[in-house]
């Protein structure tokens, strides 16, 4: 282990960062600037590094937050969060793992800045207000007020998952091999009733621009896909939870992260936008 504190928490400073922005991209500008001002600190002198360090990278990201807002509206389609290869790990920290599922950062992408902000710092990572206060340039009272607000807007839009992890993996595989196989009523047998297919493609490539809705639609629909091209699908842990793959002609195409509950695929995130997709070869530890 280092001795510097910036890369002894590194792993923990790009988890909270990548919560708050959704974008490993931009995670490792905010990282990559949150050092630059730590390399003009006189490291003797901070008496709680870590804390320190997560102020630091907090009003960075709120930064990149602001102008991020700005780029969206120029986006076409649906916006998803860039994906993650994450190691088995993670899933064990069952708070940590649900934090930063496809499915919670796009609840936490209908927060204000300030909101995810805190909402993060205080219910992933557990930072005290007055901590949340000093890096946001507020009273502590009223970082209690801006929790509370987000807690209730969350709770309102927390999606129920399965936490049994070999029955999600057991479902994508089903799924994966179905669709493998052009098996119609083998992609319809995992499919809930009312489930939804969310593509992130930012018209640089063939994505459907609006939420499917229905598994008779949806099923159709990927099917019809699959059999236009060689389309190869590989299960794997997408942001601490089961997803996969998919290779059109030996070219990464596609990373679907699924929701899976009591035995049924209720929500897939379909993240096609190449841009998105090219920090896939290697797994990252995320942290607490």
């Amino acid at each position: 282990m280092s001795d510097d504190p910036f890369l002894t928490h590194r792993r923990l400073l790009f988890t909270v960062a990548y919560e708050m922005l959704g974008s490993a991209a931009d995670t490792e500008d905010v990282l990559q600037e949150s050092w630059l001002r730590w390399s003009e600190v006189d490291a003797s002198q901070v008496r709680d590094p870590r804390a320190y360090l997560v102020r630091v990278v907090t009003r960075q990201t709120l930064n990149h937050l602001r102008s991020q807002a700005r780029r969206r509206e120029d986006y076409i389609g649906e916006w998803l969060p860039e994906p993650l290869l994450t190691t088995p790990d993670v899933a064990d920290d069952v708070e940590l793992a649900e934090s930063v599922s496809m499915a919670m950062l796009t609840v936490l992408e209908t927060l204000v800045p300030t909101e995810r902000a805190v909402f993060v710092l205080r219910e992933v990572f557990d930072v005290p207000y007055e901590e949340i206060a000093e890096a946001l340039g507020k009273e502590p009272s009223a970082v209690r007020q801006i929790a509370h607000r987000a807690r209730d807007h969350v709770a309102a839009r927390r999606p129920r998952v399965s936490v049994d992890a070999t029955e999600q993996h057991r479902v994508v595989e089903r799924f994966v091999a179905a669709l493998n196989t052009g098996d119609l009523q083998g992609v319809l047998a995992v499919l809930a009733p009312d489930v939804v297919l969310v593509a992130d493609g930012n018209g640089l490539i063939g994505a459907a621009r609006k939420p499917i809705v229905g598994a008779e639609m949806l099923a159709t629909y990927l099917v019809n896909g699959a059999a236009r091209v060689r389309f190869v699908g590989v299960p794997v842990s997408l942001n601490a939870t089961s997803g996969a793959l998919f290779d059109v002609n030996g070219e990464l195409a596609a990373a679907v992260s699924m929701v899976v509950v009591d035995g049924l695929i209720t929500r897939l995130y379909s993240v096609v936008n190449p841009d998105k997709l090219a920090r896939l070869d290697a797994a990252v530890t995320l942290t607490r």
